[in-house]
């Protein structure tokens, strides 16, 4: 019989006390605020105006230590992940400020940083169409971002009209060349911008099917025997 009663002993103490302490942390927690709670509900006719904790049951209080506790927690979540992006964002900024300070990496970083900004930034609006282009030779094809099609300047210097098209490098995008085309040179192709970024930062891998090419900008006659799909 007594180690029948140790071996109950030992099996249910640390259940009860892991319950006394949960008990007394919870009551700890909710009791302050479980008046305020009780008069917010009968206030704003939650519940009838004759509830109160002393003349109405244990499961109302009980239930007023839940809302308590939800909205504990809920506060605690919110003041955490202020704190957390308040943090971070001090935290960067000061990294910012430093590499800006430093001054022969101040040129370079500012350098990258302007041109992350604007290829990554959706409001940047750098880049109008997706084109294929022959690069670096006839015959060969390359992935370009079409960022100016008007360029006054250099078209009375050369006679005719000229495009602007960057070709990012795969698969660091934030870096490649910037080609000047005639129109008839360009490809156009029916891809998202989104699409032609993940097709060089992933070389070739994530590729979305060329379904259609603009009509009105076919290739030139010495280019049509290429084909597209095989691209």
């Amino acid at each position: 019989m007594k180690k029948y009663f140790i071996t109950g002993l030992v099996t249910l103490l640390p259940v009860a006390l892991t319950l006394a302490v949960v008990i007394t942390i919870f009551n700890l927690l909710t009791g302050p605020f479980v008046h305020l709670f009780s008069a917010t509900l009968i206030e704003f006719q939650v519940v009838p105006a004759d509830f109160s904790l002393e003349n109405t049951s244990l499961a109302f209080r009980l239930f007023c230590q839940l809302l308590v506790l939800v909205v504990l927690t809920a506060l605690t979540i919110l003041l955490g992940a202020l704190m957390r992006w308040f943090f971070m964002h001090t935290l960067v900024a000061w990294g910012d400020q430093l590499l800006h300070s430093i001054p022969v990496i101040r040129s370079v970083y500012k350098a990258c940083q302007d041109v992350v900004k604007t290829i990554f930034s959706s409001k940047a609006g750098a880049f109008k169409h997706v084109v294929m282009v022959p690069f670096p030779r006839s015959g060969s094809y390359a992935i370009g971002l079409i960022t100016s099609e008007t360029i006054k300047t250099l078209q009375q210097q050369t006679g005719g009209e000229l495009v602007a098209v960057f070709m990012p490098t795969a698969p660091n995008p934030t870096s490649g060349y910037l080609v000047l085309y005639k129109p008839e040179d360009l490809i156009y192709l029916d891809m998202k911008i989104e699409e032609a970024f993940k097709f060089v930062v992933s070389c070739g891998v994530i590729a979305t099917p060329l379904t259609s090419v603009d009509k009105d900008h076919a290739p030139p006659a010495r280019w049509q025997d290429g084909n597209i799909d095989d691209f």
